[in-house]
């Protein structure tokens, strides 16, 4: 008997660590001392020490049960952006730049070309954030896994001055807020998708009309990343007053999570257009409305809070940044919660 025989295969971590080189590289910063490998990840203070109040922001998630999705379509190189993704968008809602990340996969077999597609995924994230990939963990869990599944979480760390975090304290009624268009169901809300839709492949590879594409490619559309576009808003001199990630929990528990206290959120459901999964998903599962907004982002990834006189330039930047943006209502005097409209 060897540790090969009782389910973990020493070899193919050692094959999967050297597939996944040609993608950790492509994210590497100057900051970044060593390579991947090692024990840890180390990674340069120099510039930062050259701040005035440099401020450390973490952040860490998972991709939650969309994996099962991946599984389906046997289509892993995707869901590494939304790990990421998850991470980094909650460490620019403060204003922060994602400096590196790490990233945890466990696995029931550990099958090295797998393995390499998902850490493809997180390295893809990891450039679009503009962040360095530092090192992960690839954990083989035989008898405790089903050999052909995995789960896939990480972490990063980010930096900012104090007095550039964005906290929300400065919003007052009146402000108007921005709305960031999303790439579609981004990762919350997957265990109510898999209850609406059949969870089959044939199913999943369908072309679907109202779609435009079958219902396995909107569904697997990696999460988008704000990072970049977050960064063209500051340095086109807008101050963000305020910034919601909108994750699980949608509008009516995301957007009060910027909102200093006495100041409520009033939003106009026809600001924008509500993308057709989710009207889909509305429909084919009879969901309540408040339930749909309660638990997706509905079209919207990322709401900011500006003064009213910055409105339209920051829906400038962001479109010039690539973004589709839009004003999608305003702040009022009042509870610290959100009305539709």
């Amino acid at each position: 008997m060897d540790y090969k025989n009782s389910g973990v295969d020493i070899e193919a971590g050692y094959k999967s660590v050297e597939l996944m080189k040609q993608y950790v590289a492509k994210t590497m910063r100057p900051e970044v001392l060593g390579g991947i490998g090692g024990f840890s990840g180390a990674f340069s203070l120099s510039k930062i020490k050259d701040m005035k109040k440099p401020v450390l922001v973490s952040g860490t998630d998972g991709v939650g049960t969309k994996i099962k999705l991946a599984f389906l379509l046997d289509r892993h190189d995707t869901v590494g952006i939304d790990c990421v993704a998850m991470c980094v968008n909650d460490i620019a809602c403060a204003g922060a730049e994602p400096l590196f990340f790490l990233d945890y996969i466990a696995c029931g077999k550990n099958y090295p070309e797998k393995i390499a597609a998902i850490v493809k995924g997180v390295a893809e994230g990891c450039e679009q954030a503009g962040c360095s990939l530092i090192g992960g963990e690839t954990a083989e869990h035989p008898g405790l896994m089903p050999e052909d599944e995995y789960d896939l979480a990480g972490f990063a760390v980010g930096v900012a001055e104090e007095d550039e975090l964005v906290d929300g304290h400065t919003i007052k009624a009146g402000d108007t807020l921005v709305g960031i268009a999303s790439s579609g169901v981004h990762s919350n809300g997957f265990s109510l998708v898999r209850k609406v839709f059949p969870m089959t492949t044939d199913a999943l590879i369908r072309y679907n009309n109202e779609l435009g594409k079958s219902l396995g490619d909107e569904l697997l559309t990696p999460t988008r990343i704000y990072v970049k576009a977050l960064r063209e808003v500051k340095e086109a001199g807008i101050t963000v007053k305020g910034c919601s990630h909108i994750t699980g929990g949608g509008f009516y528990e995301n957007i009060p999570r910027m909102l200093p206290d006495g100041i409520g959120a009033k939003v106009e459901k026809n600001s924008y257009e509500v993308p057709a999964i989710f009207k889909l998903l509305q429909k084919t599962g009879d969901v309540d409305e408040h339930v749909m907004y309660n638990t997706y982002n509905m079209g919207v990834g990322m709401v900011l809070a500006v003064d009213k006189a910055d409105a339209d330039k920051t829906v400038a930047a962001l479109k010039a940044a690539g973004e589709n943006a839009f004003v999608i209502g305003e702040t009022v005097s009042g509870e610290k919660e959100v009305t539709l409209c």
